[in-house]
């Protein structure tokens, strides 16, 4: 039952994300093609390689409900596969052939390339640690939560450019979002470094110091992303 609720709670915050980036995308691109769609998909596509990596092949210390919830839940709801079908669909309907093929082409071209590019990045990013007197820090952990961090905030930045919120609004997904972030991403490390042997009582200084280098990094990244946004 626990694993039911993990993946039905991570199912709900997959879909509302989707919503949030197909529709920002949409508003910034149009919709004379489904780029809303194919930009979750190749996302998705690309969080499931790089987290199936971390999670499972390389046996991170996560429950198997945490897994679940991740991988089966959210990113199986951030991704669309129905959706894509029917846009696809519409597009032969409304007799735009090349545009049908196009989006047949680069949704499987992508979203497979966007697997194999997550699962290689994974791979190399999930071992490698420097150690010092008191313990050691977890860089290749810190690095691909960085990359997330600098994800979600071009995408955070984006969204709110193109989604009309007031300014309470947009704050509070502001806190939510990067607290909720920051949260999950320190716990990962610390999961991590406990799965190593690194216990509470004998490694609580060098756990303490990894969470806030992890926040600390993962806050920087978070605003690149944002500042990167701002660009387009």
């Amino acid at each position: 039952m626990s694993q039911l609720f993990a993946i039905a709670l991570g199912g709900a915050c997959g879909a509302l994300i989707r919503f949030m980036v197909s529709t920002g995308i949409y508003h910034w691109l149009g919709r004379e093609f489904p780029y809303g769609t194919l930009a979750v998909n190749i996302f998705g596509s690309f969080l499931l390689g790089l987290l199936t990596e971390a999670l499972v092949l390389h046996r991170v210390g996560f429950t198997v409900e945490y897994r679940a919830a991740i991988l089966i839940g959210f990113i199986g709801a951030f991704t669309t596969f129905s959706t894509f079908s029917l846009e696809t669909v519409l597009l032969l309907q409304q007799d735009q052939l090349n545009k049908a093929l196009l989006n047949v082409f680069a949704s499987v071209t992508c979203c497979l390339f966007a697997v194999w590019l997550g699962l290689l990045l994974g791979k190399a990013l999930s071992v490698g640690s420097w150690h010092w007197p008191s313990g050691l820090f977890p860089y290749a952990l810190v690095s691909v939560n960085a990359i997330g961090a600098f994800l979600i905030g071009l995408i955070l930045q984006l969204l709110l450019s193109k989604i009309q919120l007031v300014p309470e609004q947009q704050l509070l997904l502001l806190i939510v979002t990067i607290g909720a972030y920051l949260l999950f991403s320190g716990f990962y490390v610390l999961l991590s470094l406990l799965e190593q042997g690194h216990h509470i009582n004998t490694h609580a200084f060098s756990l303490i110091i990894n969470f806030a280098g992890n926040s600390l990094i993962c806050l920087l990244f978070i605003s690149l992303g944002i500042i990167g946004a701002k660009q387009f």
